[in-house]
C-alpha cells in the first residue's frame, strides 16, 4: 500500500530553521549533470537526466528522464578544461533546442549545451556542469 505524507512546512531537529514546502518542491533543480565531453562521452553523476548526444566539437546534447512542464525552464551550465590541458578561458551556452542539435523548437524533453573557448571557437570540455530549474510534466 502506498503511503503519503503531506505537509506545509519543514523544520529541522529542534523545531527552529522552517521552510515551507514550495521552496522545496519549486526551488530545487528538477535535473542536473556532471560529465566528461571528451572521447566517450559519459555522465559522471546525475539526476533526471538520460541520453548524452555528442553534436560534434565543444556542442552536447542532454535528454531528460521526466520532461519538464513547459519550455519556460531555467538550464545553466559551466564547461572547464579540454583535452590539451592549456588554458581553458570559455564562453559556455545552453539552449532550450537549438537549430544543431536533435531537439528543435522549445524542446521540454531536453536540453543543449555549448562550450566556445575565445578566439578558438568551440572545444570539447573534460568537465561539464548542468543544472536545470523550472516545472516537471
Amino acid at each position: 500500500m502506498a503511503s503519503e505524507l503531506r505537509v506545509n512546512t519543514l523544520k529541522d531537529a529542534s523545531g527552529n530553521n522552517s521552510i515551507d514546502m514550495s521552496f522545496v518542491a519549486e526551488g530545487s533543480a528538477k535535473a542536473w549533470t556532471n560529465f566528461n565531453g571528451t572521447g566517450t562521452i559519459a555522465h559522471r553523476d546525475s539526476f533526471n537526466c538520460g541520453s548524452l548526444t555528442d553534436q560534434g566539437t565543444g556542442e552536447y546534447d542532454i535528454s531528460f528522464t521526466t520532461n519538464m512542464g513547459n519550455a519556460n525552464y531555467c538550464p545553466t551550465a559551466n564547461t572547464n578544461g579540454n583535452s590539451n590541458a592549456d588554458n581553458f578561458s570559455s564562453a559556455t551556452f545552453v539552449a532550450i533546442g537549438t537549430s544543431n542539435s536533435s531537439m528543435t523548437g522549445n524542446s521540454t524533453s531536453g536540453t543543449s549545451l555549448g562550450s566556445y573557448v575565445s578566439g578558438s571557437g568551440y572545444a570539447d570540455a573534460i568537465l561539464n556542469f548542468v543544472s536545470v530549474h523550472g516545472d516537471l510534466a
